[in-house]
């Protein structure tokens, strides 16, 4: 680790890094090097934690509770690195108003940004296994109705959270379910700004 680091950071052209990971991947030792590091570079780490819901979590075999997400959220915050978060929205079993109850249950966590993914099936994965035999399983989301979604979840999140992406995009040769007919994430971000503006809301407008 510190090796691999290092050598990136000795690079006269970086500042800093960006660290994607999972919650059950760090411990204090390696989260200690990170809090040196952060002392002269810029450092952000951002958990994969995908669902607030120990149920999904399970089901998706994600072999991590959301349990071990926040222990690691609040870890890290408490060595004032960047912390950062991943969540996708869409999850088999998940109803929209479970989806929505998220945007309270991360405004209590000691968040400085969060990365939204609408689901997307990735071919040769379990979860492609489970669609192909089971489609109604899953409920999708269209772009329209996201756009309402991400908005609602958008007034009930704190504020200050920074929002780093709104969507993902899944390469088209390993996206099993060809979906919003070539939507970029570009694209959706324009859609949810123009809204906002339409009906005159906000961030954290109904948060507490």
């Amino acid at each position: 680790m510190n090796k691999l680091y290092g050598e990136a950071l000795a690079h006269p052209e970086i500042s800093g890094l960006s660290i994607g990971t999972r919650p059950d991947c760090v411990d204090d030792e390696k989260l200690n090097f990170l809090a040196d590091l952060n002392q002269k570079y810029i450092i952000s780490v951002e958990y994969g934690v995908e669902s607030c819901y120990e149920d999904t979590l399970l089901r998706i075999n994600r072999g991590h509770t959301f349990a071990d997400s926040v222990d690691a959220i609040k870890k890290t915050a408490d060595r004032e690195l960047h912390t950062g978060i991943h969540l996708i929205m869409g999850l088999p079993g998940e109803s929209r108003e479970q989806m929505l109850k998220q945007s309270q249950i991360i405004s209590q966590l000691p968040l400085n940004s969060v990365k939204f993914h609408q689901l997307q099936i990735v071919r040769d994965t379990p979860m492609a296994d489970e669609y192909l035999k089971y489609p109604e399983n899953f409920h999708f989301f269209e772009p329209d109705e996201y756009v309402d979604f991400m908005i609602r979840f958008l007034e009930n999140l704190r504020p200050d959270i920074a929002i780093e992406r709104f969507a993902g995009e899944v390469p088209p040769h390993y996206n099993l379910r060809k979906s919003w007919k070539g939507l970029r994430s570009d694209q959706v971000i324009i859609m949810i700004e123009k809204e906002l503006e339409l009906r005159n809301t906000w961030q954290g407008k109904y948060y507490n």
